[in-house]
């Protein structure tokens, strides 16, 4: 995949006909300005199509070596003071 580099002039000149085109080839574009990359415009992630929220944090626990011990002491919690 290449990357295509634009001018911010032209950038700002095409910009609708560089995005759309962007979404039809899907490569980035670098903006320059005097030469020098000042941005990079990616397409958008794929959204994902989760219609329920079983599952929805799976991964997110590393590691929990005790799971049916409370995490914090039971002194510490603010619903038995």
């Amino acid at each position: 995949m290449s990357i295509k580099s634009v001018g911010a002039a032209e950038f700002k000149a095409k910009c609708l006909h560089l995005i759309d085109q962007m979404g039809d080839d899907g490569e980035p574009i670098i903006i320059t300005k005097r030469g020098k990359p000042v941005a990079l415009l990616t397409p958008a992630p794929e959204k994902s199509d989760r219609s329920s929220i079983i599952g929805a944090m799976k991964g997110t626990v590393l590691q929990y070596d005790h799971p049916f011990l409370p995490v914090i002491d039971v002194e510490e919690w603010d619903a038995m003071r």
